[in-house]
């Protein structure tokens, strides 16, 4: 959910395209609590406020009352560390039961992370806030996207996750959209290395590691097994069940892995519904429709959940399933949400067959 689209930040891959004042045609108080009344009865699913900037939402605090003692959902926050982070509201939000936070850090340094946040001081007021985090023993979740200004920091970034002590390290990929460009994504092969790094780094470290637009870290993560295992043939089956195993590390992730429009649904500050927020296509308003219908019967969700429409490579991938690729990045890249996934290196067995 896209509590607010106002920000302080200049993220220079920002989806949102922030802006520095609230837009007058947002979801008033008693529309957001009708919105989280409509989550509430699909299958209770997590629910992140994010933005923009949801701590520029004077009823934030309300609506996240609202939706965890009222709805019993599960809430995480996205808030963008500025100076609005302050202990008092660290206090306030755990006081409503608004425990999981997740703060982004692109880089170890100030230089790295400052200049994709387009905002000087960015980087100390991130640690300020994870340092209020770790005081009040509340779990922590970094947001790390991953782009060509800071793809040779990763294992510095990895080795502060430690430091941090963090529940989770959430490794996003750019997908070129808002305000984020082809150029500042890292190659096809980049992707590969890093996924081959974090499949590794995964066993080694004490926290746990999710991806996002990063569909094909799956596949990589079942490779691993299936060479681990020499290539039993129990292991494909253990791949279409990969994930199936509800994880409880303290921030309410889905039980298994998403894709843009299956199992996730991203609602805008004005009701607009998309499969994802790096996904541009209107598939309806909750202010016209119900978020369930919206998100179960419209065509363009009906596609992006079904594997057999899929184009090129990814159409006839085996682990096309499981992984189908980033259809975001497919329709930032080409135009065309059902395409392959530009920036995948692996070439299906039936391709190298041909």
């Amino acid at each position: 959910m896209g509590a607010y689209q106002a920000c302080e930040l200049a993220c220079l891959h920002c989806r949102a395209e922030a802006q520095k004042k609230p837009d007058p045609r947002q979801l008033s108080h008693e529309e957001g609590k009708g919105l989280i009344d409509q989550i509430a009865e699909m299958d209770s699913p997590l629910l992140v406020f994010t933005g923009g900037d949801p701590l520029m939402r004077p009823d934030l605090y309300e609506l996240a009352e609202y939706a965890i003692h009222k709805k019993g959902l599960r809430l995480s926050m996205t808030p963008s560390a500025t100076p609005l982070v302050t202990k008092q509201a660290i206090e306030k939000a755990k006081s409503v039961g608004l425990s999981r936070w997740a703060f982004s850090l692109d880089g170890s340094t100030p230089a790295i992370h400052d200049a994709f946040r387009g905002t000087s001081g960015s980087y100390e007021l991130t640690l300020r806030a994870i340092q209020y985090i770790k005081e009040m023993n509340i779990p922590l979740q970094i947001n790390t996207t991953v782009s060509h200004y800071n793809v040779d920091d990763l294992e510095n970034m990895a080795r502060l996750m430690e430091e941090f002590e963090v529940a989770l390290w959430s490794v996003f990929f750019l997908v070129p959209t808002g305000r984020g460009q082809v150029d500042d994504m890292i190659t096809p092969e980049e992707h590969e290395n890093v996924f081959q790094w974090l499949s590794v780094l995964s066993s080694k470290v004490s926290f746990d590691i999710k991806t996002t637009a990063a569909q094909h870290y799956r596949r990589v993560l079942i490779q691993h097994k299936k060479r681990s295992k020499g290539d039993q043939p129990s292991v494909f089956q253990d791949a279409l069940n990969y994930g199936k195993i509800r994880i409880d590390d303290g921030l309410g992730r889905a039980p298994k892995g998403v894709n843009d429009g299956n199992g996730f649904v991203f609602i805008s500050h004005i009701g607009d519904v998309y499969p994802s927020g790096f996904l541009p296509i209107k598939c309806g308003n909750v202010r016209e429709q119900s978020l369930a219908d919206i998100y179960r019967y419209s065509p363009v969700m009906q596609q992006l959940r079904n594997p057999a429409l899929y184009k090129g490579k990814c159409g006839v991938c085996e682990f096309n399933k499981i992984c189908g690729g980033s259809r975001a990045r497919a329709y930032a890249v080409t135009g065309d949400y059902l395409e392959s996934e530009p920036f995948c290196t692996y070439q299906p067995k039936q391709w190298r067959k041909q």
